[in-house]
């Protein structure tokens, strides 16, 4: 059970580099429209393109950061499910956030209405809530493997 534990992980791994791949190859053109990075003050960060590019661009950028934050819980989580005795509902659970992320994705790079994007965020975190209280249970309780 355990490979099949990380293998959600595993791609939202790939699907985050997806969108990191996305995000640039729309914003370097948009760059060089503008004059490039060679114009860009020293120490310029991603956030101080809002206004200057166009927002549907910068979307794809949001989602990246958005896949680097909440993301980043899920990964230990389903580690720790992983080594301790994944159940076959901790995997469909974790496959469906990631499909929850997924649907998130799109929907902020291309739509991004923000209520439905809020619903599609807030289901994934319960998502996420579900599986890290599996991950405290299994390892709270867990047969500690000393002889009394």
């Amino acid at each position: 059970m355990q490979a099949q534990m990380l293998a959600p992980a595993a791609v939202l791994v790939v699907w985050t580099l997806i969108m990191l791949g996305w995000a640039a190859m729309l914003r370097i053109p948009a760059l060089k429209k503008i004059g490039g990075l060679a114009k860009a003050p020293p120490g310029g960060r991603g956030q101080d393109l809002e206004g200057v590019l166009d927002p549907k661009i910068n979307w794809k950028s949001h989602n990246y950061s958005h896949l680097v934050e909440q993301p980043t819980v899920f990964y230990p989580t389903v580690v720790i499910l992983a080594m301790m005795g994944a159940t076959g509902l901790d995997v469909t659970l974790a496959w469906i956030y990631v499909a929850l992320r997924i649907a998130h994705s799109l929907w902020q790079a291309m739509v991004n209405v923000v209520a439905v994007r809020f619903v599609i965020f807030f289901a994934s975190t319960l998502v996420l809530l579900t599986l890290a209280i599996r991950a405290v249970m299994l390892t709270l309780f867990a047969q500690s493997g000393v002889v009394g």
